[in-house]
């Protein structure tokens, strides 16, 4: 919890919002990202750098000023204000399935309704879960204290000390933004401790030790925070000393990324990890001995590992040749710590991938490891029982949805085999199983209620073969027996980006406002992402992102050619890295589409590394102050590859002021720079939300409205 997220730009929302918008076929399209673009506006010369002032009041201005024009053109009448409370509705229905964490016996969730917009921590039993109605125990209620302090509090993470789990450290953030607070609470009086182990606000890390001591990066101070903003010291703070006392454990230097910090409570195993990450992808870990000694595990430092026990996890992101073996890409090995750290290579392989199935998370229960995979983007679940010696026995987890997105929770990996699985598709709605793993007592726990009439649709996979040959999988949700004639609205939803793997999810959104009304829904599986392993990923990575743009286009001319569609009726939409994604396809590709939806995005590839956490990046994208990467950079940079003259879809730009991770700046300036063009350009910038754009479910519901009228309006 309360970590500074140098794995973070997750996909938010995967099938919330759609496009459809009409216009003429592009006469005069530019086709930038296709060919070699000999009239990209210089990056020096740019007119709108006062928009990179977040809080200035010209800036605020002129985002009121914008905002205004987008909400009186789209945001009003009695349809607009039925859609909302059609979303709104189903968003604060109690009969939604809980997101759960097992403290002790309790289970614990964060609601949020009508009455309770910021939210509402609370807890149950597993009786109260099974039971029809369950009844709750408010633990924090964070509208009351938002309004105690006159503050703006939203949830952010709990971790609690085990095995009793009294004591939690709890994250809050204000309006939705990434730095945070940290509190000490005490789960048995439900207070907070007044002199507890509370930390002001900042990004960082924070893990208990034991009832006395934590593990903390945070901002000491002058000096203790690197180039990309996120702290670059872990220190050992005692209770009832101030922070200023405490003492360094581990120090990294001002170019690196920061540095990360966990402790390994299990019985017997106790231990503290501190980790060193030099990059957004390459990092040194480390071992801290009772004398403060530090030993690093010698592994590449492109690798991810995990300690849980006696057992030390290694997830490869590239081949590793060791101890006579040679171990690809995207495989999971396991290893006994004590061994490991004493030299010896014994090294047994848990997963590794093929040419279709690669491995998204594991996770463990107090004897067991579950993997969670994805053959062609469909997902299973498999638990592996740790050996001393030899392979480790699997067993498939049986009896879940099939083509479904399926999300694993294990609930106490230090004294139980408890999982709870979330399982959901384009049109199934959340459910929520229990079981243990070696016993058979699997139990559909809670079933979500079904927010569209799903039975008139189909889901189907398709193959696209983008511009170098590459298969590109995509799903498609449409109208049972869809008449190919070329007619249908369709949205491409895409990310691209960071190896991760975009699944089928369940959205009330587009079911209600977008599938109900005849459009079709595509989930576009592109490269950059890690539906098929690191190596699926690095192919756009750097100099090679442009195959992520290639790859949606090569969907839209599949989609095209096989009549589900027309240019003037096909929308794309992506955020976050989806966002410049989207950005991308408005400019490289507008031939292909009648809108484009672009959210929290990143768009000045030239400024970004010197906006909000963008410097944490480069090892993604590039670094634009170096000439030679900036020669490839500015390939696929939106903001300098805009042409005067040429037309573009109409765009909607979706953004929130407190963003503190890709910041509001990048769309500001996309915009402004449109509308000097004299483009369609439309912008809607949330006051808070930071990068998920809304802090509550009513302004959720405003932000889909918003975009679906604008949508819908133009495809009239």
């Amino acid at each position: 919890m309360y970590s500074p997220g140098f794995r973070y730009m997750l996909v938010r929302r995967l099938a919330l919002t759609a496009v459809l918008l009409f216009v003429p076929l592009l006469a005069h399209a530019s086709t930038g990202i296709e060919s070699e673009s000999t009239e990209i506006r210089p990056a020096t010369d740019d007119e709108n750098l006062w928009l990179e002032d977040i809080g200035g009041k010209a800036s605020l201005d002129w985002v009121k000023a914008r905002n205004a024009e987008t909400t009186a053109h789209y945001a009003t009448g009695a349809a607009f204000d039925t859609l909302v409370a059609d979303l709104r509705g189903v968003l604060d229905s109690n009969a939604n399935v809980p997101r759960l964490m097992k403290l002790g016996d309790r289970y614990y969730n964060l609601g949020k309704d009508k009455d309770h917009p910021h939210g509402v921590w609370r807890r149950t039993t597993l009786a109260g879960l099974r039971a029809p109605v369950t009844t709750w125990e408010t633990v924090i209620d964070l509208d009351a204290l938002s309004a105690s302090e006159h503050d703006n509090w939203l949830w952010r993470d709990a971790q609690c000390l085990p095995p009793t789990y009294q004591r939690c450290l709890i994250a809050l953030s204000r309006a939705g933004a990434y730095a945070q607070v940290v509190r000490e609470f005490d789960l048995t009086t439900r207070t907070f401790v007044s002199n507890g182990f509370n930390l002001p606000e900042a990004k960082g890390t924070v893990s208990w030790i034991d009832a006395d001591h934590i593990l903390v990066a945070t901002d000491f101070g002058p000096g203790s925070i690197s180039q990309s903003g996120y702290p670059r010291m872990v220190k050992l703070w005692t209770r009832g000393t101030p922070l200023s006392a405490a003492s360094t454990v581990l120090e990294s230097a001002e170019k690196d990324l920061g540095v990360d910090a966990r402790h390994d409570a299990s019985p017997g195993f106790e231990r503290d990890i501190v980790t060193k990450n030099l990059s957004f992808y390459e990092s040194e870990t480390y071992l801290r001995a009772k004398d403060g000694s530090l030993a690093r595990v010698d592994v590449p430092r492109d690798a991810s590992v995990d300690l849980k026990r006696e057992w030390l996890l290694i997830q490869l992101r590239s081949e590793w040749p060791v101890g006579g073996h040679s171990y690809p890409a995207g495989s999971l090995l396991a290893a006994h710590v004590d061994d490991y750290m004493a030299g010896k290579r014994e090294i047994v392989t848990l997963f590794t991938p093929d040419a279709h199935t690669s491995l998204t998370t594991f996770a463990w229960t107090r004897n067991h490891l579950l993997l969670t995979t994805i053959h062609d983007v469909a997902t299973s679940i498999v638990a592996l029982t740790p050996r001393a010696k030899g392979t480790w026995p699997a067993a498939p987890l049986t009896g879940l949805p099939a083509l479904a997105s399926l999300r694993l929770v294990t609930v106490d990996a230090y004294a139980s085999d408890e999982y709870l699985v979330y399982a959901q598709g384009f049109l199934q709605a959340s459910t929520l199983y229990r079981g243990t793993i070696g016993k058979d007592d699997r139990e559909l726990l809670r079933q979500g209620p079904a927010a569209f009439d799903a039975s008139g649709f189909e889901v189907t996979q398709h193959f696209a073969t983008s511009k170098d040959g590459t298969r590109v999988p995509y799903f498609e949700v449409a109208a049972k027996g869809l008449r190919v004639d070329g007619s249908h609205p369709t949205l491409i939803w895409a990310y691209g980006g960071f190896e991760l793997a975009v699944q089928p999810n369940y959205s009330p959104a587009l079911g209600k406002a977008w599938l109900e009304r005849g459009g079709v829904y595509v989930i576009a599986n592109v490269r950059g992402g890690g539906e098929y392993g690191p190596l699926w990923h690095e192919a756009a990575m750097k100099a090679n992102r442009p195959r992520s743009y290639e790859d949606v286009a090569a969907v839209a001319r599949d989609l095209i050619a096989r009549r589900v569609t027309s240019p003037a009726h096909l929308g794309v939409e992506g955020e976050s890295n989806g966002g410049l994604l989207a950005g991308n396809m408005l400019v490289g590709y507008p031939e292909l589409f009648g809108a484009v939806i672009v959210g929290a995005p990143l768009l000045d590839m030239h400024r970004y590394t010197h906006l909000a956490a963008g410097s944490s990046w480069i090892g993604e994208f590039g670094d634009p102050d170096k000439p030679e990467e900036w020669a490839y950079l500015r390939t696929f940079s939106p903001y300098q590859n805009l042409h005067a003259g040429t037309r573009y879809p109409p765009a909607l730009f979706m953004t929130a002021t407190t963003d503190d991770t890709v910041g509001p700046a990048h769309a500001r300036k996309m915009v402004a720079r449109m509308r000097a063009m004299g483009l369609d350009a439309h912008l809607y910038e949330n006051v808070e939300g930071g990068h998920g754009g809304s802090s509550n479910n009513a302004q959720v519901a405003y932000h889909e409205a918003l975009i679906y009228t604008f949508l819908w309006e133009h495809l009239k």
